[in-house]
């Protein structure tokens, strides 16, 4: 294996959260060896500096790592520029950075599997990244297999394949739809990542994951996932800046070591059935045109609302 990578960790208000990733983070046998950067955003204004102040203080006492960096921003940037622009500095100053957020919850055997899939597939220009997190599923998929794209919770990819990075949403929007793949960034219908994308264009959400997911589509290029989750979302309870309430069921995060052997980089045919499967069930979207137009007012409706 090369040198470990650096974790890059992004946190803002949620300190008992923060406080659960670490001690996660730290029960890796790598993360003694292992850099870590922590990334505290700041406050919006008086309602919230007092929670964010907790983190930092939070992050201040992490301890169990070859090396501590706590980057405090003055001003609340959002997630989006917060981790765009961690990653920018992450990646000036390294090859390759393991990312995650402050809702993200880690085996014990994450960084093992991170760092050994870094290496793997370095050299291999068509993969985007290594994701930890995978989607419920009750498939026979092989121990790590490939979709096209990128995802967010819990990952990790290298300077060459960020730079494909396109801030630009309605650039990717207008790409997308000339080149013909709005149906493949859908995973066929199923999922409404072409709405995310239209609403990041148009200011209702703040999302770097929809781009970098459009970027690396674009860009022909493929995830490494794991058949059992590395990484858990726990933000899934409505204390994030877009989280949510569904009360989602996740399994924890698989404590047991991970086979890294080099697959193929293909897609993954069960593997995109498998999610297709998931995206049915969690975003229910009409099969018929007009049934669909009705989903995406309701939504509509319902973002205002929160808004």
């Amino acid at each position: 294996m090369t040198q470990l990578a650096p974790i890059a960790l992004f946190a803002y208000r949620r300190r008992g959260h923060l406080e659960r990733v670490l001690s996660a983070l730290r029960s890796n046998i790598l993360a003694r060896d292992s850099y870590l950067v922590i990334f505290c955003d700041g406050p919006r204004g008086p309602s919230d500096s007092e929670e964010v102040e907790a983190v930092r203080r939070e992050a201040r006492r992490a301890t169990g790592f070859r090396h501590i960096e706590i980057r405090e921003a003055s001003e609340n940037q959002g997630l989006a520029l917060s981790l765009t622009t961690g990653l920018d500095f992450m990646l000036y100053h390294w090859d390759r950075v393991i990312v995650v957020e402050d809702d993200i919850l880690v085996s014990r055997h994450f960084l093992d599997y991170m760092n050994h899939n870094l290496a793997n597939y370095e050299n291999s220009v068509q993969v985007a990244s290594i994701h930890g997190a995978v989607y419920p599923h009750s498939a026979d998929l092989p121990e790590t297999f490939f979709i096209r794209g990128a995802d967010c919770w819990g990952w990790a990819t290298w300077r060459r394949a960020w730079e494909v990075f396109e801030p630009d949403g309605a650039q990717l929007l207008k790409e997308l739809q000339a080149r013909g793949l709005l149906d493949a960034f859908n995973f066929e219908g199923t999922a409404p990542f072409e709405e995310m994308l239209i609403d990041q264009v148009e200011g209702r959400i703040d999302s770097w994951a929809i781009r970098w997911y459009a970027s690396t589509l674009l860009n022909e290029m493929l995830t490494l996932y794991p058949r059992v989750p590395m990484a858990v979302n726990i933000g899934e309870d409505g204390t994030g800046t877009h989280g949510s309430s569904r009360g989602q069921s996740w399994p924890g995060p698989y404590e047991a070591p991970l086979v890294s052997r080099q697959v193929p980089i293909l897609e993954s045919s069960s593997g995109r059935e498998a999610f297709r499967r998931y995206f049915r069930t969690r975003y229910r979207i009409p099969t018929s045109k007009l049934g669909r137009l009705a989903w995406r007012r309701a939504r509509r409706l319902r973002q205002s609302l929160r808004t």
